[in-house]
């Protein structure tokens, strides 16, 4: 039955190798892309409800026992992820396959997506820290390809410099893992754990731990994030909304696992330095996002806060705060995706990037306008939707540790959201209508109808946070608890 880990990670892959053989039939492309994402969606939350009832799962490839062989592990936190990704990835290809972007369609837009979202899963499942490099390359090459496509000069300029901080990135995750691997003479994460813990985490160790934490900062966008925000605003909307809701997560998920799997012996020094480069990161993101008048930055910027804001409660390191902080990365996977396909939309609507140069569009687009609306009060943590549960729990937890300047700004950091996104609702929905009804561009139901299923998920997440409960618990305890990690990866006592 654990052989059902693969298919998050081979399915996508599959389908979009078929997919390169139909190359002239774009509705093939695209419906196919969206039937093997919802597969691969409903395979997950089988895996998930199976994972909380059953214990974590274990793939060994070739029947080649950790730690020798290649492990996919599934727990709460990966499954949720899968989940997560998997969905807003469904909802992103039905956005790309109503935008009906031909040139880029014919140059295989949804196998490379579909690229994507398969390094995305492997990065969530694997269980050793080189296929974990292997998996985040798979998913970056995707992103090169899908950062360039279209060859507008805008994206090459962004590309040649997402493409080169990835590069240096990737190298110093290969200096790491041959350092580590030098050091203790193996690579998967829960034998890792074990000769770190059997060590004591000595300066060597803790001097390894400080270089993983500044390669999977500049993938997350921790402090190092200035190619995020114009990276993120050259790509067309649902490639932008995909790259907002997936990638950066993917290096705070490796933060998240690396510093309660590995290196959490010595959090006076290594969770400290977490939590000062989150409190920077939320401080530079939240001056870059009131400090632009361009809608796509300031979507951008919000994207680094978020990232500052998932890390404090890694910071905080307590069961609290780590809970909230996963109920805040789910939250920010599909809303994140909200964002970009709504600010993308507006951008098709009006033909315009700045805030102060349209208005009145509520008259227009109301369910669009107040669907937006919906949008803000989430990032900014209003209850009832899905970001109130992750802020008050992270807040909880950073005062409970005595982190009162993590909290304090991670408080301060969600009015700067909600300060830069209701500027744009202010200028642009409301006031003199500026586009006469003639004029206006249609935002047909097939563009509205993804916007519209994730403002209700944020809605119903943020509602129904008592049956998301069970999930996160389980996953909060499972990181706060290594031992069960190492359990079932290792089949044996800790």
């Amino acid at each position: 039955m654990n052989n059902i880990l693969v298919f998050p990670m081979i399915l996508p892959i599959v389908a979009g190798v078929g997919l390169l053989f139909f190359r002239t039939s774009r509705s093939i492309q695209r419906w196919g892309s969206i039937a093997a994402m919802t597969a691969v969606f409903s395979i997950s939350l089988f895996i998930l409800t199976t994972v909380l009832s059953d214990g974590i799962m274990r793939l060994d490839f070739g029947e080649w026992l950790p730690p020798f062989g290649i492990t996919f592990v599934a727990d709460a936190f990966a499954m949720l992820l899968v989940s997560a990704a998997s969905l807003v990835s469904i909802l992103c290809l039905l956005y790309a396959a109503f935008a009906r972007d031909e040139q880029r369609e014919h140059f295989f837009l949804y196998p490379f997506l579909l690229l994507l979202t398969a390094g995305v899963n492997g990065s969530f499942l694997t269980g050793d820290l080189f296929n974990l490099f292997v998996c985040f390359e798979v998913m970056l090459l995707a992103s090169y390809v899908l950062m360039t496509l279209g060859g507008e000069r805008r994206q090459l300029v962004e590309g040649v410099k997402y493409i080169l901080i990835n590069i240096l990135s990737s190298w110093l995750f290969l200096l790491g893992i041959a350092y580590i691997y030098g050091t203790l003479g193996t690579l998967n994460m829960a034998h890792l754990s074990l000769r770190i813990a059997e060590a004591g985490q000595p300066p060597l160790l803790t001097t390894i731990s400080i270089l993983f934490l500044v390669v999977f900062s500049l993938k997350a966008g921790l402090v190092l994030y200035f190619w995020l925000p114009g990276s993120y605003g050259a790509l067309p909307t649902a490639v932008s909304a995909l790259f907002a809701a997936l990638l950066t997560k993917v290096g705070v998920y490796a933060l998240f696992r690396t510093f309660t799997l590995l290196f959490y012996h010595e959090p006076n020094i290594t969770h400290t330095i977490i939590g000062w480069m989150a409190v920077a990161t939320m401080i530079g993101g939240s001056i870059g996002a009131i400090a632009y008048k361009d809608i796509r930055k300031i979507a951008s910027y919000n994207v680094v806060i978020a990232v500052g804001f998932m890390l404090a409660g890694l910071a905080a390191f307590n069961l609290e705060a780590i809970e909230g902080a996963i109920y805040y990365l789910l939250h920010d996977i599909l809303v994140k995706g909200l964002l970009f396909l709504s600010i993308g939309s507006i951008i098709y609507a009006t033909g315009k990037t700045r805030f102060d140069e349209v208005s009145g569009l509520i008259v227009n687009y109301p369910l669009f306008g107040w669907m937006f609306f919906v949008t803000i009060l989430s990032l900014g943590g209003i209850p009832p939707f899905s970001g109130f549960p992750g802020k008050i729990l992270i807040g909880q937890g950073s005062i409970a540790a005595g982190e009162y300047v993590l909290a304090a700004v991670a408080f301060a950091s969600s009015l700067a959201v909600l300060y830069s996104l209701i500027r744009i609702f202010l200028s642009m929905f409301w006031g003199e209508m500026s586009i006469r009804r003639k004029d206006q561009v249609p935002l047909t139901k097939g563009r509205l109808a993804p916007i519209l299923i994730l403002t209700l998920l944020t809605a119903g997440l943020g509602l129904g946070m008592n049956l998301l409960s069970p999930y996160v618990s389980e996953a909060a305890n499972v990181l706060m608890n290594p031992e069960l990690y190492i359990n079932k990866a290792l089949n044996k006592p800790f």
